[in-house]
Order: structure tokens, then C-alpha cells, then sequence
């Protein structure tokens, strides 16, 4: 029987993380990428032990070239690939004039050349396959204060939907588009201080275990959603937001 394997990127916390450990369950040998080589080894082992499979660990910074270029050539390197997927990334909030620039052009690097360079790569290693791209519920929501974030994510989902139809039935492509989701994402300093996470609902946040199961039940589907938005808290609130008379009484209850 042939070898499982799946390459995940930003494996070391949260969503990627996650994806690891439920892809390991499912018998995929896990190629383990992110920046931190100390927390990849720690799921490595832990994968292994759990759920006896080969995990590798590929520390690299895809902001680097010469690091985005060791990854793309490892996966040429190898015999197939059946499941990628793209889930590194970051978010900063603020108006954009306000933010770094390079904090800006790193986040379009990292949510869309850096995608856009792997699936491609990783296509020529899948006869059969599937492709995660973790794009986000902003990309379907034009926010003030999250302008770079949005707009890149937006690419990354309608990236998804066209690739699915180039690639026809054998290869599988997901843009998954998660709402506000428990997980080191949302605790970086920058979001303690500018974002205003604490007027979100309970209600519409989701556990990292959630998004991912249902991720992959709805990718496993035979006629599945290219875009697909976890929960139905989220399918409602997005409703909710492309209402013209909802949707600014809800930003300015949140700006306030």
C-alpha cells in the first residue's frame, strides 16, 4: 500500500497544528513546516507516539527566499504528495496607513506568493490529491482596519475556486474560510491592544478542532464546497455583514 503524505505549513500552533494532528489520524505521514524548529519537534514526537506515523520536520521562514526554496525543493524531491495545506500566515490590524509597510507587503507575501509558489510545486507530485488553503472569513467581508489582511486572504479564496477548475475532479481544492477561531492567532500583542476581540460573541467563535474536522468531512465530500465557511454561526453572521442596514450598526457597535 502506498505511503500517505501531507506537507502543512504553519504547523507549529493553531489551525496548522491542528491539521497535523487530525491528518495524522487519518494515516498521512506529516511534513511538518513552520519557523519554530524546537515546537515542530514536540509535534513530531507527539504525532508519532499518538498515532505511529513518520512525521518530518522542515523548519523554514517562507518570508525567505532561500527557506521558500528549500521547502519547494523538497517537495520535488519527493515520489507524490496527496495532501497540502497552506496555512501559514498572519494578521495585523489597524488602518493602513498605520501599519508597517513591510509588515504589509510580508503578510501578501506570505498569504499569496507563498501559497501560490507551493501549489504549484506541489500539483507536479499529485496524480490524485487534495489542497487546503487556509484563506479567512475577512476575505469575504470588506473591513475597515484589516485592509491588507482581507485583501490578500481575498485573493487566496478566489485562487482556490479558479485552481479547482483547472485541475479538474482529481485534485480536490478547499479555500477554507474560518470566522474568529480559538487559537494563538488572536494573541499576539498587536490584537491585544487595536483589535476589540473582547466585544466578539462567544457564540461566534469556534475551537481549532472544530474548524478542522469540518474542513476535511466537508473536503471529502464527492461534489464539495471550494469555498467553504466553517460553522453556521459564521454562515450567519456573514449573511448579517452583506446586509446594508445590518452591516454598519454592527461596525460601529464594534468601533466604538
Amino acid at each position: 500500500m502506498r505511503e500517505m503524505i501531507s506537507l502543512i505549513t504553519g504547523a507549529s500552533s493553531g489551525i496548522g497544528a491542528e491539521f497535523a494532528f487530525q491528518l495524522s489520524e487519518k494515516g498521512y505521514n506529516p511534513i511538518l513546516v513552520a519557523r519554530r524548529q524546537e515546537k515542530l519537534e514536540k509535534l513530531a514526537k507527539a504525532l508519532e507516539k499518538e498515532y505511529l506515523v513518520h512525521p518530518k520536520v522542515l523548519s523554514a521562514d517562507l518570508l525567505k527566499e532561500e527557506d521558500l526554496e528549500k521547502v519547494e525543493d523538497y517537495i520535488s524531491g519527493l515520489s507524490h504528495l496527496d495532501f497540502l495545506v497552506n496555512s501559514a500566515g498572519f494578521g495585523i490590524p489597524g488602518k493602513f496607513q498605520e501599519v508597517f509597510l513591510t509588515k504589509s507587503l510580508d503578510m501578501l507575501d506570505l498569504h499569496a506568493v507563498v501559497p501560490t509558489r507551493l501549489c504549484h510545486t506541489a500539483i507536479q507530485k499529485m496524480d490524485k490529491g487534495n489542497i487546503i488553503n487556509v484563506s479567512s472569513l475577512a476575505s469575504l467581508i470588506n473591513r475597515p482596519g484589516y485592509t491588507v489582511y482581507s485583501a490578500t486572504k481575498s485573493y487566496l479564496t478566489v485562487f482556490s475556486q479558479t485552481l479547482q477548475k483547472d485541475l479538474g475532479e482529481n485534485i480536490k481544492v478547499q479555500a477554507l474560510c474560518p470566522g474568529f477561531t480559538h487559537t494563538p492567532f488572536h494573541y499576539t500583542k498587536e490584537y491585544k491592544d487595536k483589535s476589540g476581540l473582547q466585544k466578539i460573541p462567544a457564540f461566534l467563535w469556534m475551537d481549532v478542532e472544530e474548524v478542522v474536522k469540518s474542513s476535511l468531512k466537508e473536503l471529502g465530500k464527492k461534489r464539495h464546497k471550494v469555498v467553504y465557511i466553517p460553522g453556521f454561526n459564521n454562515r450567519f453572521f456573514l449573511s448579517l455583514m452583506n446586509n446594508k442596514i445590518i452591516s454598519p450598526l454592527i461596525w460601529r457597535y464594534y468601533d466604538k
